[in-house]
């Protein structure tokens, strides 16, 4: 027989869900920033490399905004279930929680993939430094 869960369970994410939807939109705010400034600069004067690097920064802010999706559907769930577990509803409580951690899982893959893209997009801009 399946243990059902406390309170106490999805509480313990709260935490942990909170410090990572500050990150992923400090993440967030600072590639904005740097679109701003590259698009300004892309105006003055046009560059296949300035393009290459919005391009870049365009695709991290979509897989960002994912991050976030998930991660706060992944709260919203948490939240969810300890309705549930207030409400007496201890079995479907169990099933929102594992809903909520795969959707946290998801959010987690998707940083994964975004600073992969980050590490690349240095990774080249440093080639260029050691051509020098």
């Amino acid at each position: 027989m399946r243990e059902i869960i406390d309170l106490t369970t999805p509480a313990l994410l709260f935490p942990a869900i909170s410090l990572l939807m500050l990150a992923y939109t400090n993440r967030f705010i600072t590639l904005a920033g740097l679109v701003r400034e590259l698009h300004s600069e892309y105006q003055k004067t046009p560059s296949d490399i300035l393009s290459g690097q919005i391009h870049n920064l365009q695709q991290r802010i979509a897989i960002i905004k994912y991050m976030q999706i998930f991660g706060a559907m992944s709260f919203f769930f948490c939240v969810v279930s300890m309705f549930l577990i207030f409400a007496g509803m201890g079995i479907p409580a169990n099933y929102i929680f594992g809903l909520s951690l795969l959707l946290l899982l998801l959010s987690l893959a998707l940083l994964i993939r975004e600073l992969q893209i980050s590490i690349n997009a240095l990774n080249i801009q440093l080639k260029d430094f050691d051509k020098k």
